[in-house]
């Protein structure tokens, strides 16, 4: 939606009125090279983004030790804040769904959606978890159901009951509370944006609570910071991923190296095409990318269904949501925890990580959903999502669960590499190596579209709010994505990115206030606007 269309909008919208800011979309950016950039916040944001490479790239290991002790020190000093704040996203979107506050439209009251139902769900779950899933699915529960520590609540590993607790964890750390997350930042950002009439940036969002001040060195704070969690996350995303593709065609194919060259050169050709996707826009790249990995997805799941032991599976499912219901309130609870290496070293970690990622998933998920009721959007971003990832887990995990039980194939010997663990799952099925392949082109579609969207996203915020800055500067966000993590990967190798995640995640304590706060207001415009338009 352009600018002009915005202004136009807030004229009949009787929202307006009363979150009346005395701003103008843009009104303090500058022109420099053509873009029309923020000011100080994509200064600022740059400045720290190039430090940050700088510094890790001279001092690799230091770098790494220090921020490691960063995210350590906010782990285990503030586990209990991620606790409690997880949960109450979670009973806060739950409250929203079912409280009459669920009829406000995004974008008022006669909104149309910009995208069809499938295409919408698609772009929100590729952005929220997509990567992830492909990384964890059958890591995550084999390594629960055979690791001699970590477990959650110290269940003996390979006994009759870790199996559940296992698959009960995993559905814990990737279900409800996660999507709860991004559900919240993403509500946030649409509705102080399609029915306030306030710019798509994170500061928006507390325009209730702090008034005109967002417009100031608040919330140039507050951008900034989100701009950082952003770009970080990506790069350490692509970094990491690159690697597991460089591993994964090993796996398949010797004659392609696991080397630095070859991780290089994964981390180009994602950019370049990302590049390619981010000019076409959010129709022509993103929408179709994103239709283009779920049907693989979809395929891929469908085979490990059929080919994979069938009977246990149907029942699986089930099994799985039973699990999660039965371990969600005891996996809340921070009191008392005797699992400290699961409870911290799994779940609080998660937590941040998330939190992290929200300004990113939560910004592209409000650019794709005007014209949806807050019920719709609680319900295909909170609890669809939940579902299908039960569906997903239980194929993956069970099968890498089950082929641990017989004995059969690399899992039976535990996690070695999790990167390789779907892989090592996959050889013991027909059509290894088609499937195998698909996997890797999955992954690597699922970072395209990642950084695709986190452009977007970078953009938006750098650019003031403005929904159609130059395409140049979409490109410049997305090159430096694949720049940072290059250059990070070559100059520093794995201590470098790990000094780049511990950053990523160190971010999620300062932001898990702003999202405590971003409730409040969300909850303060949500019943404003029902009272002037919704209630009788």
């Amino acid at each position: 939606m352009s600018d002009s269309v915005q202004e136009h909008n807030s004229k009949s919208n009787p929202l307006h009125e009363k979150y009346d800011a005395d701003h103008t979309v843009g009104e303090n950016n500058v022109e420099v090279l053509g873009m029309d950039l923020h000011n100080p916040v994509f200064f600022a944001s740059a400045f720290f983004v190039v430090l940050f490479v700088i510094l890790t790239l001279l001092f690799p290991q230091q770098s790494s030790d220090y921020y490691e002790a960063a995210k350590g020190w906010s782990i285990n000093n503030f586990d209990w804040l991620f606790m409690i704040a997880g949960n109450i996203f979670v009973l806060f979107c739950l409250f929203l769904l079912l409280s009459p506050l669920g009829r406000v439209r995004i974008g008022g009251k006669q909104a149309k959606p910009e995208f069809s139902l499938l295409s919408w769900f698609a772009m929100l779950f590729a952005a929220g978890m997509g990567i992830g899933l492909m990384f964890f699915s059958v890591a995550e529960p084999v390594g629960y159901f055979t690791s001699d520590g970590a477990t959650p609540f110290n269940v003996p590993p390979g006994a009759p009951e870790s199996e559940e607790a296992a698959m009960g964890a995993t559905m814990f750390h990737w279900g409800l509370h996660p999507w709860g997350i991004y559900a919240v930042v993403g509500l946030s950002l649409a509705f102080f944006a399609y029915n306030c009439n306030l710019p798509l940036t994170i500061r928006s969002t507390f325009y209730p609570i702090f008034g005109d001040r967002v417009w100031g060195a608040t919330g140039n704070v507050i951008d900034t910071v989100a701009v950082l969690a952003t770009i970080f996350g990506l790069a350490t995303s692509l970094g990491f991923g690159a690697s597991q593709a460089a591993g994964g065609l090993h796996f398949l194919y010797e004659g392609i190296p696991n080397t630095i060259t070859t991780q290089l050169a994964i981390i180009f050709g994602v950019t370049v095409i990302a590049i390619f996707s981010v000019v076409r826009g959010l129709d022509g790249g993103v929408k179709v990318l994103s239709n283009i990995n779920m049907s693989l997805a979809a395929i891929l799941m469908i085979f490990v269904f059929v080919a994979g032991s069938t009977v246990m599976l149907l029942g699986g499912v089930g099994k799985t949501l039973v699990s999660y219901a039965e371990n969600v309130i005891p996996l809340s609870n921070w009191i008392g925890r005797e699992d400290q290496g699961f409870y911290k070293g799994w779940t609080i970690f998660y937590w941040a990580w998330w939190i992290s990622w929200s300004p990113f998933v939560g910004m592209f998920i409000a650019r794709v959903s005007k014209g949806r009721t807050v019920r719709q959007f609680v319900s295909a971003v909170l609890i669809i999502p939940t579902l299908l990832t039960a569906v997903w887990m239980t194929v993956f995990g069970r099968s890498g669960i089950e082929q641990v039980k017989n004995e059969v194939g690399k899992l039976a010997d535990g996690i070695g590499e999790s990167s390789l663990a779907l892989f090592q799952m996959l050889e013991n099925l027909p059509l290894t190596t088609i499937t195998s392949t698909i996997a890797i082109i999955l992954v690597l579609v699922f970072f395209i579209t990642s950084s695709d969207s986190g452009s977007l996203v970078i953009d938006s915020i750098t650019a003031g709010g403005k929904l159609d800055a130059p395409v140049t500067q979409r490109v410049f966000w997305a090159t430096m994505e694949g720049v940072i993590a290059a250059v990070l990967l070559y100059g520093g190798g794995a201590a470098a990115l790990g000094a780049l995640q511990a950053a990523a995640v160190t971010v999620g304590l300062p932001f898990t206030i702003v999202l405590l706060l971003m409730c409040v207001s969300l909850f303060m415009g949500l019943r404003s606007a029902y009272k002037l338009n919704y209630k009788k």
